[in-house]
Order: structure tokens, then C-alpha cells, then sequence
């Protein structure tokens, strides 16, 4: 039996080490993947898994992996080896996917689509329907809080509802900065300026007609609070963020009249938004380079995940290396 390595979650809070285990063989409805390039999602990794004290199933430590079919079931008629695709798969040097079904479908990367682009597929996906969600109107002010992968994702991805300006607000320089560079019309610096008293001064004591809440972990709870009071009358919150920890507080006198939805609501089918991401990565409508903060060997997995949680401030996208 041939063997490779893989990502695995052991008991211990942030006991994450590489394994050696039997390669997967695919199933009759299944491909192999090789994969070349992984990306760490910092939200869902650390917090549904990393600060966990129990062992976590390996099958879940990732969904953002890029290479090419080495094997391929016997049921399988689409795909075929040596294509290059694109699968929501656990960091590993292979992993198995599924020509159809809802979880671990492979994709095939079209024309000019790499396989370092290619690992923010899944994020891009999600952030155009969450974008799609969203009650905009053309003009409107949109704030999108949080700028780890999915608030800048989103702060590109709006635009095309064709909003007046986007701001957005982060409590990281490092983040802020990318922020500027990705073409956000104002970025707040919670480290230096009260967020909400800049929105409001920013729209002439109105308010924000959109905010969209991208702050997860522990930190969301006040960030969510902030986002009702820099939310316009008549206006939305989309809440997207998880894993705050406890219930976010919600005042009925302060958010009479306005309006919170969270999740996505949009009955577009999600493959037709996978479509929408590859082109939007391949135009530049989405960038995604200006994210990527660290690019490391896959024997450096463990100690990357280290960094993200111990050291946020100097990372943003990880994306990991299998050649």
C-alpha cells in the first residue's frame, strides 16, 4: 500500500501534526486527486477545529485544495487523468473527490486558472452568494466589517451591485492595508479610529445603508453591536461571521425599523457561482495574489496553523505547497 501525508487534529487544544497514512484508492464513483496547492481558511480551521480539545476527523481539516486527477473510478465518464480541478478536499498530498453529489464535487479548472488561484474557489463561491444575498440598491453605502479572506472577498464581489462606495473596517493594520490595495473607497482602522464614528461621519451623520458583519470568533460580539450602530434607518445587516462563542445581543429599541438577515438566501444553484468565481479569479474582476501573505511547504502545515491563531496580525491567506 503506497502512503502519503496528511493534516490530522489530534486530542489537545491546537494539536494539529502531519500523518503518514495509506493512500486513498477511489471508489467506482470517485477520482484521486494529487494535490499541488492547499489554502488554510483561518475562521472554520481554527475555530471549529484547531481550539478544539478533542481529535477532529481528518476528513474535515480543509475544503480549499488544487491539483490534478490521478485515478479515476470505473463509474466515472467526465473526468479523466491529468486534468487539472479544483475539489473542497482536507489538506493532504491526495484526496478523493466526486464527479457529482453536494460535498467534495471536482471541478476542472478552465483556461488561465492556476492551482494557487484555483484554493480561493470555495471562499470566492460562497462570498459571490452571500453578495448576491444582500438587499442592495444601486448607490446605496455598503460597510463590510472584518477584513480576513471572506470580508475582502465580499468588498471586491459587491461592486458589481454597483453601491455608491464600499468602507471597509478592521482592527489589523496588516489587513486594512491589503484592504486599500484590493480598491476599497475608505478603510477604517479600528486600531486607531472609533469605527462607528467614522461611518457616521462618513455619511454625514446617516448611516450606513449596508453592513455586512465578516467578524468572526469572540470579537464579533462587540463588532455586531458596532454594526447596529452604524446601521442607517432602513437599513440591513447581513450577518455572515460564526464561531462568536455566545448569542449576539440584539437591541429591539435601537434596531426598530431596520432589518438583519444572515446566511445565504439566494436560490442561484451554487455551481452557477462556482462558474462566476473561476471567471471572475481568471479577468481580475476578484484578486485574490494581494491576499496571500505566506506561501509554505506542506511540512510547515502544523506551524502554520500555529501562527494564524498565536500571530494574526502578520498573516492573512496561507496557502500550502504539495509539489
Amino acid at each position: 500500500m503506497e502512503r502519503m501525508q496528511q493534516l490530522e487534529k489530534l486530542d489537545g487544544f491546537g494539536n494539529v501534526q502531519m500523518v503518514e497514512v495509506d493512500r486513498p484508492k477511489p471508489a467506482a464513483d470517485q477520482v484521486l486527486i494529487r494535490v499541488r496547492r492547499s489554502l488554510i481558511s483561518r475562521g472554520s480551521e481554527l475555530f471549529r477545529r484547531y481550539v478544539l480539545e478533542e481529535a477532529v476527523s481528518p476528513d474535515i481539516m480543509g475544503y480549499s485544495d488544487a491539483g490534478e486527477i490521478v485515478d479515476v473510478g470505473t463509474e466515472i465518464k467526465g473526468f479523466s487523468v491529468g486534468q487539472q480541478v479544483m475539489v473542497s478536499g482536507p489538506h493532504a498530498q491526495f484526496v478523493l473527490g466526486h464527479e457529482t453529489g453536494p460535498r467534495k464535487t471536482v471541478f476542472e479548472l478552465p483556461e488561465g486558472l492556476d492551482h494557487e488561484t484555483a484554493t480561493f474557489l470555495p471562499l470566492t463561491t460562497s462570498s459571490i452568494m452571500w453578495m448576491r444575498t444582500t438587499p442592495i440598491e444601486p448607490g446605496q453605502t455598503v460597510v463590510i466589517l472584518g477584513q480576513g479572506i471572506v470580508g475582502a472577498l465580499c468588498a471586491q464581489i459587491v461592486r458589481e451591485r454597483s453601491p455608491g462606495r464600499v468602507i471597509t473596517v478592521d482592527a489589523q493594520p496588516l489587513r486594512c492595508e491589503i484592504s486599500g490595495k484590493l480598491g476599497a473607497d475608505h478603510v477604517i482602522d479600528v486600531s486607531e479610529t472609533d469605527s462607528v464614528a467614522a461611518v457616521m461621519d462618513l455619511t454625514d451623520g446617516k448611516g450606513a445603508d449596508v453592513v455586512v458583519e465578516c467578524v468572526g470568533g469572540q470579537v464579533g460580539i462587540r463588532s455586531f453591536e458596532q454594526a447596529q450602530d452604524m446601521l442607517a434607518a432602513g437599513g440591513v445587516i447581513h450577518l455572515i461571521s460564526k464561531y462568536q462563542g455566545a448569542p449576539l445581543p440584539l437591541d429591539g429599541d435601537r434596531f426598530m425599523n431596520k432589518q438583519l438577515i444572515a446566511g445565504i438566501r439566494t436560490k442561484q444553484p451554487r455551481h452557477e457561482c462556482l462558474v462566476d468565481a473561476a471567471r471572475m479569479l481568471v479577468d481580475g474582476t476578484v484578486r485574490v495574489d494581494e491576499l496571500i501573505t505566506h506561501r509554505l511547504p506542506w511540512e510547515q502545515t502544523p506551524e502554520a496553523y500555529h501562527m494564524l491563531y498565536n500571530d494574526p496580525d502578520s498573516a492573512l491567506g496561507v496557502v500550502l505547497m504539495w509539489d
